[in-house]
């Protein structure tokens, strides 16, 4: 069953840059990953440092086994503290339909 996975980040304005030059790297790595669904990021149209990121994979145990553990991840989650005003609000959610044109 997938599951998919709802983050807001609140980011230092003065680590803007760096938060998207590394979360754009990680997003790039997990497209390629088998378990991968899908993935969607959007910035608060009203605030440039206010971030929210949708990701759907095929297996939440998977993401805490192995995909939370990959190389690419390491750079990323060593810099959260520096990047982020707070720490990042993450729900689960089970998908129940999904549409696009």
């Amino acid at each position: 069953m997938s599951i998919t996975y709802i983050i807001g980040f609140n980011v230092r304005p003065a680590q803007r840059e760096r938060f998207l030059s590394l979360l754009n790297g990680v997003l790039d790595a997990m497209r390629h990953e088998a378990m991968f669904v899908s993935v969607n990021f959007h910035e608060d149209p009203n605030d440039p440092c206010h971030f929210l990121l949708h990701e759907t994979w095929a297996d939440h145990q998977d993401v805490l086994d192995v995909q939370l553990k990959r190389p690419y991840r390491e750079e990323w989650h060593a810099a959260l503290d520096e990047l982020l005003e707070a720490p990042r609000d993450i729900s689960v959610w089970k998908p129940l339909r999904s549409d696009s044109a």
